[in-house]
């Protein structure tokens, strides 16, 4: 059988000659909300499950079916991504919401905003949970990451199991950058300037898990002096992921498209977007009013704080139409106490606060 990387090579030749899609209305994110059965649960006789999945350009299809049990650990990234996209803009006008079909997020994405360029960087989970998953046996064309640092110091011994960060980020670099490989616009045209910015995001989120793994040790020897070392590469946890590329996100390069089909920035004043950097190419809704045209869900009904002056606070989240104030009945565990042994009791107490919503 031929080795994971020749057989990514031969995968991203064949993703050359397809024509590509007509729209952008539905994409492979639809895998987070139609989870994959992990390969040990594929019904026998089934229709190929790669047939099944909405939202796959036809790159992505054929690699699917090359790669099935991949597929369960995708749309397993992809729920990473989009929580941790929730949980950076939980207080923005703009939450990362989904809607409840193949486009998941919307029409939203449908702009080159700040925002788009974030959700296209939330791809980063699939590194993750491609990763994660050679680490732990589940694929068969990865397995442990045996990646050795140049700088080791002599008493720490190399091994474990580490995530095998280098796969996950090829394999995910063929996937999620298929379907805007198979795309061909005008050189120079708008949509060509979309596509690269698409495809600069994506490889921010990857480079952002790629470059936050490190090296993680266990200690060896008599009575914990540790005097041996055992260390293996680790994944960073997503949350530290995230919020670098919500840095990114606040430090977004706005981009045009050039006659010669290449990026270039706006105001020439700012330094260079680096690989690791998220572009922008539209300006951004202001997100406050429902636009059906936009995907723009409005802020009316959000929750907001009364005393910040933050992008949470009523004033900013509501856009100056006011907000209505309500009661509500908090319960929480309280008064707890540990009992010998070994459990914790606790009390519950009630607290009638003020919340505060956008008109």
């Amino acid at each position: 059988m031929p080795s994971p990387p020749l057989l990514l090579a031969a995968a991203a030749a064949l993703l050359a000659s397809w024509a590509p899609l007509p729209s952008e209305a539905s994409s492979w994110w639809s895998l987070a909300m139609n989870p994959v059965q992990r390969p040990e649960m594929f019904i026998i006789g089934a229709q190929p499950v790669c047939s099944q999945l909405p939202g796959l350009s036809p790159g992505q299809r054929k690699l699917c079916q090359l790669y099935q049990e991949h597929m369960a650990y995708i749309g397993e990234g992809a729920r990473t991504g989009i929580k941790e996209c929730q949980h950076q803009f939980r207080q923005r006008r703009w939450n990362c919401s989904t809607v409840g079909n193949a486009s998941v997020f919307g029409r939203v994405v449908q702009i080159g905003s700040r925002e788009t360029a974030f959700t296209y960087a939330s791809a980063a989970g699939v590194v993750n949970a491609i990763s994660r998953a050679c680490r732990e046996g589940e694929l068969s064309t990865c397995g442990c990451s045996r990646a050795r640092p140049k700088d080791l110091p002599r008493d720490w011994l190399w091994g474990g199991c580490g995530d095998n960060v280098e796969y996950g980020y090829r394999f995910a670099k063929e996937f999620v950058d298929a379907r805007e490989r198979e795309k061909n616009f005008a050189k120079g045209s708008e949509e060509q300037g979309r596509v690269l910015m698409n495809l600069q995001n994506n490889e921010a989120g990857r480079r952002a898990v790629y470059k936050m793994a490190d090296v993680a040790c266990k200690c060896h020897g008599v009575s914990g002096s540790c005097s041996l070392k055992t260390c293996w590469l680790q994944l960073a946890e997503f949350r530290k992921v995230g919020d670098q590329l919500k840095e990114k996100y606040d430090s977004a390069a706005a981009m045009r498209i050039t006659r010669r089909g290449k990026l270039e920035l706006v105001n020439s004043r700012f330094n260079q977007p680096t690989p690791e950097d998220l572009v922008y190419v539209d300006p951004s809704p202001d997100y406050c009013l429902r636009n059906e045209s936009t995907g723009s869900l409005g802020t009316q009904g959000r929750l907001c704080n009364k005393t910040s002056e933050g992008m949470d606070g009523c004033a900013l989240m509501c856009c100056g139409r006011g907000y209505d104030q309500f009661k509500s009945v908090q319960v929480e565990r309280c008064h707890c106490k540990f009992h010998w042994c070994c459990f914790v009791r606790c009390k519950k107490c009630t607290e009638v606060v003020d919340q505060f919503v956008c008109k």
